[in-house]
C-alpha cells in the first residue's frame, strides 16, 4: 500500500540530547480494549481474527491501552504511542472500523491529547512519538499530532505499508498521513548492544531514551527504555502482554512470528534478571496498571 508520506532514514539520533540526562515518565491509560482471556494466555483461533466482526463472549476481559508521557529536560515532551483517537469516545466505528469498532472504549476526554493538555501540553508541544508498533490500539490517533515527528522501526514500517491485513492488526488510515515519519534500520550502523538486549538505538544520543528491537507480537515491534536518576523504566509494549508472559508461565494467543517473540522475551527476561531495580511495564496488564504511580521521576 501506498502512503502519503515516504519515511526517513534516523541514520543518527535525533537533536536535544544533553549528556549524562535523565527523564520523567508518565504512564497514560488511553482507552481500554475487550479481549479474550486467550488473548493473553495461549495459543489459538484468537482475538485478531475476530476483529473482522466475530462476536464477544462472556469470559472476555478489559484490559489498558497504553501511551506514556516522557519529560526530557532539554529535548521537550516525548510520547511513546498514541492511545485511541479521541472519536472513540463517541463513535469508534469511524477510526477503528466497523468490526473492530466493539472491542475498544474510551470515556470522553480521556483521549491522550485531553490529558496531555491537562498537564500543560498541547499536540504541538510534542516533539517525537515513539510508535512500538502500528497496530490499532498504538497508532489509532496519529492525526492528532501533525507537527511531531513520528519514529518507528524499519521493518514494521514495511510491513504496515506493503501488508496491512487487519488481521495483523493494522488499519492503513491510522498511518496514512503527510507526516514526519523516521524509520530505525536495526541491522544499521548506530545500532549498538544494552545489557541483554542485542539491538538498540540511542534515539537522543544521550543514553536517556533507547530503543530496543523486540520483534515478534509484530515484524518491526519496538520496547523503549527510558534511564531514570536511579533505574531504567522499561516500556515492554507488547513484546509482553502481562506479567504471566515476563514470569513465562503463558504465552499470548497470536503474534506475528513466534520464534522471534521467543527470543525478544528471553532478552526481556534476562534484563529482568540482571536489573533487578529497574521497572518493566508490560502491554496490557490490568492489575499492574492499577498499581502505577502517576509519574516516575526516580
Amino acid at each position: 500500500m501506498k502512503v502519503r508520506a515516504d519515511a526517513i532514514p534516523l541514520e543518527e539520533p535525533l537533536a536535544g540530547g544533553l549528556a549524562d540526562v535523565s527523564v520523567v515518565v508518565e504512564p497514560i491509560e488511553a482507552g481500554t480494549m475487550t479481549a479474550p482471556d486467550e488473548f493473553l494466555e495461549h495459543e489459538g483461533g484468537g482475538f485478531l481474527g475476530r476483529l473482522g466482526g466475530g462476536g464477544r463472549r462472556a469470559t472476555d476481559q478489559r484490559v489498558p491501552v497504553s501511551s506514556f508521557l516522557i519529560r526530557h529536560p532539554s529535548v521537550g515532551p516525548v510520547l511513546v504511542d498514541t492511545g485511541l483517537h479521541p472519536s472513540v469516545a463517541s463513535d469508534p466505528r469511524h477510526n477503528m472500523g466497523r468490526g473492530p469498532a466493539g472491542y475498544f472504549q474510551l470515556d470522553e476526554g480521556r483521549d491522550v491529547t485531553n490529558q496531555l493538555r491537562n498537564k500543560g501540553i498541547g499536540p504541538g508541544d510534542v516533539v517525537a512519538v515513539i510508535l512500538t508498533h502500528l497496530h490499532l490500539d498504538n497508532a489509532s490517533a496519529i492525526s492528532e499530532f501533525p507537527e511531531s515527528i513520528f519514529v518507528v522501526s524499519a521493518d514494521e514500517w514495511r510491513e504496515a505499508t506493503e501488508h496491512p491485513k487487519l488481521r495483523r492488526g493494522y488499519r492503513p488510515q491510522h498511518y496514512d498521513h503527510a507526516f514526519d515519519y523516521c524509520t530505525v534500520d536495526f541491522d544499521g550502523d548506530p545500532i549498538e548492544s544494552y545489557g541483554p538486549f542485542g539491538r538498540t538505538f540511542d534515539l537522543f544520543g544521550d543514553g536517556s531514551v533507547r530503543l530496543a528491537f523486540t520483534p515478534g507480537h509484530s515484524a518491526g515491534h519496538m520496547s523503549v527504555i527510558c534511564r531514570l536518576p536511579r533505574r531504567d523504566f522499561v516500556i515492554c509494549g507488547d513484546a509482553s502482554y502481562d506479567w504471566t508472559e515476563l514470569d513465562g508461565d503463558t504465552e499470548p494467543d497470536h503474534v506475528q512470528d513466534r520464534h522471534n517473540w521467543q527470543r525478544s522475551l528471553k532478552e526481556m527476561q534476562a534484563y529482568r534478571q540482571g536489573y533487578p531495580y529497574a521497572l518493566l511495564v508490560p502491554g496490557h496488564d490490568a492489575a499492574y496498571w492499577a498499581k502505577l504511580d502517576a509519574r516516575y521521576e526516580q
